[in-house]
């Protein structure tokens, strides 16, 4: 049997994750249950990953720590996860400081490494 190969490019499955836009003023705490529904029913549909667009957020505070954190609860419960674009480095800043971890576009992964970088070991380093 033979087979030959189709003519033309090959088609490539590959899906962007849906993004959330997300803007302020921020929601009060009893209003986060609709953003955390609308993430929910995008994983539903689309994958593993929710892109939160939070440029516009205004200046960062509680509020969108407590949002931000809320989604990516509603997210991990529908097997995904929320990237963050275009955050603010004192977002940023804030939620280290409460100890929540998020992934940024355009930043690599905690576990892989950055492109182009390598460990280069001196002579007289000890083995680890």
């Amino acid at each position: 049997m033979s087979y030959g190969s189709p003519r033309g490019l090959p088609i490539v499955d590959a899906k962007t994750p849906p993004v959330l836009v997300l803007r302020g003023p921020l929601l009060a705490r009893d209003e986060v249950q609709g953003p955390c529904e609308v993430v929910q029913a995008l994983l539903d549909g689309s994958g593993t990953v929710v892109v939160c667009d939070v440029g516009g957020l205004g200046p960062p505070g509680l509020a969108a720590v407590n949002l931000l954190a809320r989604l990516q609860l509603a997210a991990r419960r529908a097997g995904g996860r929320i990237r963050l674009r275009d955050p603010d480095p004192a977002l940023c800043s804030l939620l280290d400081l409460v100890g929540l971890r998020f992934e940024v576009e355009g930043q690599p992964e905690q576990r892989e490494p950055a492109l182009g970088v390598e460990e280069a070991v001196e002579p007289g380093d000890p083995a680890v």
